[in-house]
């Protein structure tokens, strides 16, 4: 059992984003089956903590849980649900690597999280359809997120083709349109909140590839914000002091009084020589000395 923990934390060290990311998000559904099963063992209320994880809809609840913009993305509660997800997000996060680089894979995913809970919040308080549902609701998955590169890679080459199972070969941006098509349809669904979310990662991947096609990246201010947020939880290199010793009275006498014979000693040199005669140390000692 040791050597599977030794070799998953392996290689999520030496893995990319996408296998990072793929492992976050397993791991933590992992650990909220546990911790729903120890509950239920003990008769206490499933999932009750995951209200401080999921995103709200409610703005000002959201302002007592700004953390739930992020946490949202790597939250699933269900076995198909993150099955599908990490499918979806290892087959085109290897395609949206073809093109981009690890940081821009992980900038979006971030920044199509951001934009999924965007507009899942305006909508919800904005449309009266919406306005009019009873409670709070919430959202959970990382749909959007994967939606971006979804549609990132798609709308960047818009001729590139994949192979689907008993479909055959199909461009990429013919299957994104179909499941951004399939979320309008759904928009008043019993998960009409995932599937307005899903358009807005979709969306932000739109955008990212128009940027991208005009040479401009627009995960880089997302990156260095990402950077700055990892650099304050490093820890910072313990400062070495060194202690430099005191010579005694007895100790610094002896050494003026070996480098004044060693310097009379070259000025001899020099008398009966002259300077050319001198050493390169020696030499170096006589201009060290005439610093002093």
């Amino acid at each position: 059992m040791e050597n599977i923990f030794t070799d998953l934390k392996r290689k999520f060290k030496t893995g990319d984003i996408l296998t990072q990311f793929i492992f976050i998000n397993t791991g933590v559904f992992i650990l909220i089956r546990l911790i729903d099963i120890c509950m239920v063992l003990f008769n206490v209320q499933a999932s009750s903590y995951l209200l401080y994880l999921e995103l709200p809809s409610d703005p000002f609840l959201l302002l007592y849980r700004p953390w739930t913009l992020i946490t949202y993305m790597f939250i699933h509660v269900d076995f198909l649900h993150i099955l599908f997800n990490m499918l979806w997000l290892y087959w085109f996060g290897k395609i949206f690597m073809q093109f981009f680089t690890s940081r821009q894979l992980g900038g979006l995913y971030i920044l199509g999280g951001l934009g999924g809970a965007a507009l899942y919040l305006l909508s919800f308080n904005l449309l009266p359809y919406f306005r009019a549902w009873d409670g709070n609701v919430y959202l959970i998955g990382a749909s959007a997120a994967i939606m971006a590169i979804v549609f990132g890679a798609a709308f960047y080459n818009k001729n590139l083709e994949i192979r689907l199972l008993l479909i055959g070969r199909l461009k990429l941006i013919y299957l994104a349109w179909f499941t951004l098509l399939v979320d309008l349809l759904l928009l008043t669904s019993e998960n009409a909140g995932g599937h307005i979310a899903h358009i807005g990662g979709a969306l932000m991947g739109i955008w990212f590839a128009s940027r991208m096609r005009v040479g401009k990246d627009l995960t880089a201010p997302m990156n260095r914000t990402i950077d700055r947020v990892v650099n304050l939880f490093k820890p910072k290199p313990k400062m070495r002091v060194t202690y430099k010793k005191r010579e005694t009275d007895y100790e610094y006498n002896a050494r003026r009084h070996k480098e004044n014979a060693d310097l009379d000693a070259i000025l001899d040199k020099v008398k009966r020589s002259g300077y050319s005669s001198l050493t390169a140390e020696e030499k170096r000692s006589l201009f060290d000395a005439s610093k002093k």
